[in-house]
């Protein structure tokens, strides 16, 4: 298994919001536990908000304070969305001020991870590259709200799915959605899409195919 892919099984594994041990961790992966050690601090460090240390457990936090403000999940979408738009720009002097923005914001987050970001808002290794499925996000919300099918394309292989709904895991995106493909549901990372269509086909909710059962069979995992 690719570390990409590890990591992003271990996010998959902790936000339930439960306590886990990394002998647990290690043994759902598997991998040792000074693997599962470097992994939780390289997602902290990609700005997955985990808590915990070594002997205790780790959990991943939905809540993100910055002092003298309490930002929303969406609020601290919109901000790193706008800091990496800007960040990346041809304008130096722009860019500059983002990264110095950042750095400011870095500054005053709540110090209850076992490390800090590295950098707000610009993501380090092994999600470097998670910027490149911000062009599809206006696409996905839009065929959430309007229930449309859409046509993704990842490693150049089309496939029709329901998009259901979006997560936000520290710079990284997710999409559950109902692929009618396999039959079942995935979570895709939206910097693996190569390209996205929506179809004009619209949707409704059906017994086992909808954001409510995707829940429900997460929870029963989780337990």
């Amino acid at each position: 298994m690719r570390r990409a892919d590890r990591l992003m099984q271990l996010v998959q594994l902790l936000r339930d919001g439960n306590l886990h041990k990394a002998g647990d961790l290690a043994q759902a992966v598997g991998v040792s536990m000074r693997t599962i050690y470097r992994d939780m601090e390289t997602l902290a460090a990609s700005g997955v908000p985990i808590t915990g240390e070594r002997g205790i457990g780790y959990r991943v936090t939905a809540a993100i304070t910055l002092p003298p403000l309490n930002l929303t999940m969406t609020e601290v979408e919109a901000l790193h969305l706008g800091l990496s738009a800007v960040g990346h720009s041809d304008d130096p002097e722009l860019s500059a001020a983002a990264r110095a923005l950042s750095a400011k914001l870095d500054a005053v987050m709540p110090e209850d991870r076992s490390r800090a970001p590295a950098s707000y808002g610009f993501a380090v290794y092994p999600f470097a590259d998670a910027s490149r499925g911000f062009q599809y996000l206006p696409a996905i919300r839009q065929a959430i709200r309007t229930r449309q099918k859409l046509a993704v394309a990842i490693n150049d292989v089309e496939t029709t799915v329901r998009p259901l709904q979006l997560d936000y895991w520290g710079r990284l995106w997710t999409c559950v959605v109902w692929c009618e493909m396999q039959k079942d549901f995935k979570e895709i990372r939206v910097d693996q899409i190569n390209n996205i269509r929506i179809l004009p086909s619209l949707f409704v909710d059906e017994n086992g195919k909808s954001l409510a059962d995707f829940n429900i069979r997460r929870v029963k995992a989780g337990g």
